[in-house]
């Protein structure tokens, strides 16, 4: 969820796990750098309680209902807040738009379903290879292949015992959340390229709304419609999207997007936490080592390939 790509940029609001948008402003170290740290963590922190949050409506309005309450609010705050512009795009540009929201909306329905069957912990740590595969190719440096290698590592250290036990479902979901984020990271991009301010972000909202409401109320009935259910569910919303996207969007202002991008990798652990003290989901030390190890792969990654875009652009 992040909101944004949290490899040339960041994250970004939708992301289940993590959100983002552009660089805005680059600060010298100091107070504002700190301040972005804690602003960055804030976010990251929002977005996984507010997992952990959305899996204790699962009994009562189903993953399908819960990921279309969350998606359906988070549209309706950016609608708001943005007010995109509808007029004078091109069928390119809603093409882009269309293909963004359908991805945002996959990208939330897998990572639910893999959050209803194996830990919270677990889920985000298997999604973020995504992105982590995606700063490896991005790269092109020999030093991604070990980081790639030592994430590998975690996810069989995970799995130790037989990916059986952890769920082969909720691995495959998500891992396939984890492919659907490589194709927001990408999209988000061309949607940024071609729509001003939120517009795009929102529009994109809309759509994995309406792609992923309706199939929520289907599997949950007239359950999406108590009180309770509609409260939760839009301070889910607010915890997942609201919250993290405003927080980040201050953090961008005072830190480097490779920084920004590191610490947003720290996601794995902070879900795991989230996991553990709203759900009671425990991991072995083995897990909280493999945890680790994809946190380190992931933040090594991302560095890499800082490093080289810092190298192309010192050479140009």
């Amino acid at each position: 969820m992040t909101s944004s790509s949290r490899i040339a940029s960041a994250t970004a609001p939708g992301s289940p796990a993590a959100p983002a948008a552009p660089v805005l402003v680059r600060r010298a170290a100091g107070r504002g750098t700190l301040g972005g740290v804690g602003l960055v963590l804030g976010g990251t922190v929002s977005v996984q309680f507010g997992s952990a949050c959305a899996a204790l409506l699962f009994p009562r309005a189903g993953a399908l209902g819960t990921v279309g309450l969350r998606v359906a609010f988070a549209a309706v705050l950016l609608l708001a807040v943005a007010r995109p512009r509808l007029r004078g795009h091109s069928v390119a540009d809603w093409s882009v738009a269309g293909g963004f929201g359908l991805a945002l909306g996959a990208m939330n329905v897998l990572f639910y379903q893999a959050i209803d069957r194996i830990s919270l912990g677990a889920a985000v740590t298997l999604e973020v290879l995504g992105p982590l595969l995606l700063s490896v190719v991005v790269s092109r440096r020999a030093s991604g292949l070990l980081w790639a290698g030592l994430a590998l590592a975690g996810v069989l250290l995970l799995g130790r015992g037989g990916f059986d036990r952890l769920g082969l479902a909720g691995v495959a979901f998500a891992l396939g959340a984890g492919a659907m984020w490589v194709a927001y990271i990408v999209l988000n991009a061309r949607a940024g390229a071609r729509f001003p301010r939120l517009d795009g972000l929102a529009i994109a909202m809309t759509v994995a709304a309406l792609v992923s409401l309706p199939p929520g109320i289907a599997a949950s009935g007239g359950r999406l419609l108590h009180p309770a259910v509609l409260g939760l569910g839009l301070a889910i919303a607010v915890l997942s999207s609201a919250v993290p996207y405003t927080l980040e969007l201050l953090a961008l202002r005072r830190l480097p997007a490779a920084t920004f991008a590191v610490l947003t990798s720290l996601a794995p652990a902070f879900a795991a936490t989230a996991g553990f003290l709203v759900l009671g989901q425990g991991l072995s030390p083995l897990q909280c080592a493999a945890v680790a190890m994809v946190v380190a792969a992931s933040a090594g990654a991302v560095r890499a390939g800082a490093v080289r875009a810092g190298g192309r652009r010192s050479a140009e």
